[in-house]
């Protein structure tokens, strides 16, 4: 169990869910951030502080983000970034994005929802 990062996030990268995660486990890709699910403690920290309410645990996700567990997962294989599980974020990022997430387009109109 995990929180993920979800759809709002994605050309927002707040990052003050970075800032709050007592343990790095938050990282920074090309255009949002993702959670390690295997370094996340699930003390909600980053969900508290999520401006644009990215953020869910993984159990209680939305029927229309449930793809989301599956990409924070995947973006730490080799296919994705590569990052594997580094123990924790250096502040360094990666252009890498999970395909589905690099694929998202966002309609202009579009607000943080």
């Amino acid at each position: 169990m995990a929180y993920v990062i979800t759809t709002p996030c994605i050309d927002v990268k707040d990052g003050a869910c970075t800032a709050a995660c007592p343990v790095d486990c938050i990282y920074e890709g090309g255009r949002m951030f993702y959670i390690h699910p295997d370094e996340c403690i699930n003390c909600g920290l980053c969900l508290s502080i999520c401006p644009v309410d990215a953020i869910a645990w993984d159990e209680e996700i939305s029927p229309d983000r449930q793809a989301f567990i599956g990409i924070n997962r995947d973006f730490f294989t080799p296919a994705v970034s590569g990052l594997g599980s580094p123990g924790g974020w250096d502040r360094t990022a990666t252009t890498a994005d999970h395909p589905l997430v690099a694929a998202f387009d966002r309609p202009l109109h579009a607000t943080a929802s």
